[in-house]
C-alpha cells in the first residue's frame, strides 16, 4: 500500500483535493445558506422566445421647462416560455422603450428575452392597492446566457488546445473558484456571518486548492503558498488600517444605498470593502509567488551541487523586480477599467482636483489598486526568501537534482559499464598481440 501511496503520490493528491473540495462546496453552502436561500429572487423570471409582435403603440411628451419632444413606445408581442414550470405556453407581454433613456433597448423581434410577471392591481373603496389576480407579463432583459456560454466554451476549448493537461488543471480550479464565491462566500455575508472571516477562508481555500490542482504538492507549490499568504496578509493588514485612517464608509454607490434596505440580514459595508479587496488581490498576488517560485526552481537547477541561498534570494529579486512593473500595472488597471464610466462622469462634473480625490468613491478605487499592488511588493521577498531557503536546503540535504539513492544507482551503473569497457579493450589487446605473433 505504501508502495503504491509512493508511486502515484501526484494522483492520489489530486483526487483528495477535488474531492475535498466537492466536500467544501456542498457542506459549505449548506452552512453558509441557512439563514439565506441563494435563488429565491428569480423565481418569477422565465426565459421565453419571442415568436411575432402584435402592436406598437407611440405617444410624444414633453417635460416641464422644456421644448424637446420625447417619445414613448409600448410593444406588444407574443412570446414562448422556455424554462420553468410554464415551460411551453405561448404568453402575451408588453416592451416599454422611452427616448427620455439615452441608449433604448432594441425592439423585441424573434429575440431569446428574459420575462417576468406580477399581479394586475386596482383599486379598492378606499383607495388601497389590491391585487385582483390577474397577471401581466414584461419584458425584463434580452436573455445574454446562451452568448456567454458560447463564448466560455471557446475559452476552455482553446485553453485545452495550448495548455493539454495544464489546461483541465486550470478549467476545475477555475470551476471550484467561482462556486467557492458564489456557493459559499456571497450566501455567507447574506447570511450574517462575520464577512472578515468567511473572506480569509475562502482566500485560503482558493490559494490551497490552485496550487495542489494545478503544481500538486510540491516545494515549488510550497513556496508560492507561502509567498501567496504572506502578500494577502499585508494586503488585508493595510485594508483594515487604512479604512479607519480614511474614514471609510463603504456607501458610495447606488449598490451600497440598496444593501443597507435589505430586510432580513445587516451587512457591513466596511467588512464587504475588505473582502472584496483581498479577494480581488488573492489572483494577482497568486500570479506573482507562483512565476517567482518556478524561475526560482529553474534557476537553483541550473546551479546544479552548488546551490546558494544568497544567491537564489539576490536572483529572485532581480526576478521579481521585472514581474513587480507589470503586475501592479495589470492590478491598477482593472481597478480602473471596472469603474471608468464613474471616473468618467466625475471628473466631467467636478471643477476640483481636491474635491474630486476626496469622494470615497474614488478613494476607495485607489486604496484598493495600492493595497493590492502593496501585497504584490512584499509577495516577491516573502517568496524569494522561502524559496531560496528551501532550494539551497535541497542541495545539502539530497545534492541537487538526484537524490542519495538514485545517484548510488547511477554510479553503480557507471562502474558496471566501465569495468565491460576495460574487459572489451583488454580482449581487443590480446587479440592483436596474437595476430602479430601469427604475422
Amino acid at each position: 500500500m505504501i508502495a503504491f501511496l509512493k508511486k502515484y503520490r501526484g494522483a492520489v493528491i489530486y483526487i483528495l483535493t477535488v474531492l475535498l473540495s466537492i466536500l467544501y462546496i456542498v457542506f459549505g453552502s449548506k452552512i453558509a445558506s441557512r439563514n439565506f436561500y441563494f435563488g429565491n429572487v428569480s423565481k418569477l423570471e422565465y426565459s421565453a422566445t419571442v415568436l411575432r409582435v402584435i402592436d406598437v403603440q407611440e405617444d410624444s411628451y414633453t417635460l416641464s421647462g422644456s421644448d424637446n419632444t420625447l417619445t414613448s413606445e409600448q410593444v406588444t408581442f407574443e412570446a414562448r416560455v422556455t424554462s420553468g414550470s410554464l415551460k411551453g405556453i405561448t404568453v402575451t407581454a408588453t416592451q416599454q422603450r422611452d427616448s427620455i433613456v439615452a441608449v433604448m433597448p432594441k425592439r423585441v423581434e424573434g429575440d431569446d428575452v428574459i420575462l417576468s410577471y406580477a399581479s394586475d392591481s386596482e383599486l379598492d373603496e378606499n383607495g388601497n392597492v389590491v391585487e385582483n389576480g390577474n397577471y401581466i407579463w414584461i419584458f425584463a432583459e434580452y436573455n445574454r446566457i446562451p452568448g456567454l456560454l458560447w463564448l466560455g466554451g471557446f475559452f476552455f476549448f482553446f485553453l485545452l488546445l495550448f495548455g493539454r493537461k495544464k489546461g483541465v488543471n486550470t478549467i476545475v480550479s477555475l470551476v471550484f473558484t467561482c462556486l467557492a464565491i458564489f456557493a459559499v462566500f456571497v450566501p455567507s455575508i447574506l447570511s450574517g456571518y462575520n464577512i472578515y472571516l468567511s473572506s480569509a477562508i475562502t482566500c485560503l481555500f482558493i490559494i490551497v486548492m490552485t496550487l495542489l490542482i494545478v503544481v500538486g504538492a510540491t516545494k515549488k507549490g510550497l513556496c508560492a503558498a507561502v509567498g501567496c499568504a504572506g502578500g494577502i496578509a499585508v494586503t488585508a493588514v493595510l485594508t483594515t488600517v487604512m479604512s479607519k485612517a480614511l474614514q471609510l464608509t463603504g456607501l458610495v454607490d447606488e449598490q451600497s444605498l440598496y444593501i443597507t434596505m435589505l430586510d432580513n440580514v445587516q451587512i457591513d459595508l466596511k467588512a464587504l470593502l475588505f473582502g472584496a479587496i483581498i479577494v480581488g488581490a488573492v489572483g494577482a498576488v497568486m500570479d506573482v509567488s507562483m512565476s517567482l517560485s518556478s524561475s526560482l526552481l529553474e534557476v537553483s537547477e541550473q546551479m546544479g551541487e552548488k546551490k546558494s541561498f544568497k544567491k537564489l534570494f539576490r536572483s529572485g529579486m532581480t526576478i521579481g523586480r521585472d514581474i513587480m512593473g507589470t503586475m501592479a500595472n495589470t492590478l491598477i488597471l482593472a481597478y480602473i477599467g471596472s469603474s471608468l464610466s464613474v471616473v468618467i462622469l466625475l471628473v466631467a462634473s467636478e471643477t476640483s482636483l481636491m474635491s474630486l480625490f476626496n469622494r470615497e468613491m474614488i478613494v476607495e478605487e485607489v486604496m484598493q489598486a495600492l493595497t493590492g499592488s502593496f501585497g504584490i511588493l512584499f509577495t516577491i521577498p516573502l517568496t524569494s526568501l522561502f524559496a531560496a531557503f528551501l532550494y539551497s536546503r535541497k542541495a545539502k540535504a539530497g545534492g541537487g537534482k538526484n537524490p542519495p539513492a538514485k545517484r548510488e544507482q547511477r554510479d553503480k551503473k557507471r562502474q558496471k559499464t566501465t569495468a565491460q569497457d576495460d574487459a572489451l579493450q583488454k580482449y581487443e589487446n590480446a587479440f592483436q598481440k596474437e595476430s602479430k605473433q601469427r604475422a
